[in-house]
């Protein structure tokens, strides 16, 4: 028994020394070559670093992750390591570090297994769960569905904005205008992306006219779909121990998920086969449905139900987190909301019914600059991660001044906080913190960051297929509430902000509450 005993220790120490050494001569390699300096180390006082695992959950909880990130990276620099859980990872808000992750070392960094395992239950295969040739081919067939001419169809907006409306009280009661976004963005996703809407807000107008009627099908989904997403991020808290939060409730609300999907593959499945066998259709203006698209392309339902729900989680969250931030900043800023009325009228006039083009959307440029500038300050994905696959560098962060290149063994996770990077007082003036969306009509200081200080929708290959789907869908909410509201106020007397961080980034605490006027 001894005997066994002495040779696990034996072993375990042989390891860790060669470990070390070998460590030791890989990183000498690096210096010699790139010269390579050692960032700060951030390293817990308790056994793996749980104080410091204990202080990210706490912050998770009572939502104030990105600026507690933020108040880090002041004190510890740009770039840093943190060493928790039994493995180190580098945290950066250097532009030319993002830059070389997503593009000039693309290769060099995957998303890892954390992520891969975090996001499975829910996501299987898809374009936020992969890596290498098989994120290559499940990106290569989504893109095409992302051409100016499907994100173009704004009549599905419209009838869903009108649905929203409905629901907003005119006489100045508070509403969480959140809450309606939420509803909104997964009613027109659900729509685009299936072919028939979820019907949550039709349900809400329903309920608010005395027309009760059944919880629709799509409500359970939508929170089950929250549910998942909350406990993916404290799996992905836990690092390589992803696996140990694995409860019921998470796998109850992957099933439900994944039901409310396959139904709707099943049928694109079922309508290819059976449409593949008659004749062409004629040409024309169709309904656009990404489902029955994409069933051109492949009838594997696990491979459709992966997609759905990846576009799914990139189209609705992202959207209604966007609208949600800006009307939270409006009601706050009279005089922003004063000049955006004012464009919004020159642009597009009294609300008469007709639809509006993507082309006039466009056009209308303190519109683009309120929406960038939101962006700016509540990027809707504050943190992203990714993990070298080999032995790479990263070229700031090192030595004293942390100017020097740095070395990144294979393994290493880079968490970068675009949040952070956004409010950096270097890059964006010494007013850097507040909302002015003018900022994005004059040239700031871009020398040395190489157009990365500014990433609201990640970049390189990975850059975000529906991007100008989601600024589209959020120009035209906008502008669709400006013409059927002549002033919004706060509802919110508390100047606290929270910020829920879960996969995306959206208000806390109580939501948006505001108060609409239509007279």
């Amino acid at each position: 028994m001894f005997h066994w005993l002495w040779l696990a220790v034996v072993s375990l120490v042989g390891y860790y020394v060669y470990s070390k050494i070998d460590f030791y001569l890989r990183e000498r390699k690096f210096r010699k070559l790139h010269g390579t300096e050692r960032p700060p180390l951030k390293a817990g006082k308790l056994p793996f670093g749980l104080d410091i695992y204990s202080v990210i959950m706490w912050n998770f909880e009572n939502q104030s992750l990105p600026e507690w990130a933020r108040s880090e990276s002041l004190k510890w620099g740009n770039t840093y390591a943190v060493r928790f859980l039994g493995s180190t990872s580098i945290t950066t808000a250097e532009p030319r570090n993002i830059q070389a992750v997503l593009t000039a070392q693309f290769k060099d960094f995957g998303i890892g297994p954390p992520r891969i395992g975090s996001f499975g239950p829910l996501l299987g295969s898809g374009i936020f769960s992969m890596d290498g040739r098989a994120w290559e081919h499940s990106r290569a067939l989504l893109r095409p569905q992302f051409t100016r001419d499907q994100i173009t169809q704004l009549e599905n907006m419209e009838e869903h904005i009108k649905i929203m409306i409905d629901c907003i009280p005119t006489d100045g009661r508070i509403v969480d205008l959140q809450e309606l976004f939420f509803e909104l963005t997964i009613d027109t996703a659900t729509h685009f992306l299936f072919g028939e809407s979820c019907e949550t807000l039709m349900h809400r107008r329903n309920v608010l006219r005395g027309e009760v009627n059944e919880i629709p099908v799509g409500n359970r989904f939508a929170r089950a779909f929250d549910l998942s997403q909350r406990h993916i991020v404290n799996r992905y808290r836990l690092r390589k121990y992803y696996y140990m939060h694995n409860p019921e409730e998470f796998k109850e609300a992957n099933r439900i998920c994944h039901e409310f999907a396959d139904k709707y593959v099943h049928r694109a499945i079922e309508h290819h086969n059976r449409v593949g066998l008659q004749e062409p259709e004629k040409p024309g203006k169709k309904r656009y449905v990404f489902l029955e698209e994409i069933a051109k392309e492949t009838q594997d339902p696990t491979i459709l139900r992966d997609a759905l729900l990846n576009i799914l989680l990139a189209g609705r969250d992202t959207t209604a987190s966007l609208l949600s931030f800006v009307f939270y900043l409006l009601v706050r800023h009279p005089e922003v909301e004063e000049k955006l009325r004012a464009a919004i009228k020159e642009h597009f006039g009294e609300d008469d019914g007709s639809l509006l083009t993507f082309d006039k959307l466009k056009s209308c440029k303190y519109l683009r600059w309120v929406i960038d500038e939101t962006l700016r300050l509540y990027p809707v994905v504050p943190f992203n991660v990714r993990a070298a696959i080999e032995d790479t560098t990263l070229p700031l962060g090192g030595g004293a001044d942390g100017k020097s290149p740095i070395f990144v063994p294979k393994g290493t996770s880079i968490e970068y906080s675009v949040y952070t990077m956004h409010r950096r007082e270097d890059i964006w003036g010494p007013d850097s913190n507040c909302f002015r969306p003018e900022r994005f009509g004059e040239s700031h200081n871009k020398e040395g960051f190489g157009n990365f200080e500014y990433l609201p929708f990640n970049g390189g290959p990975r850059i975000c297929l529906g991007q100008q789907f989601a600024l589209v869908e959020a120009s035209y909410a906008i502008v669709k509430l400006f013409q059927r509201f002549t002033r919004f106020e706060n509802g919110e007397p508390n100047p606290f902000m929270k910020l829920n961080a879960t996969l995306t980034m959206c208000v806390g605490g109580k939501g948006v509450l505001a108060k609409c006027f239509k007279d």
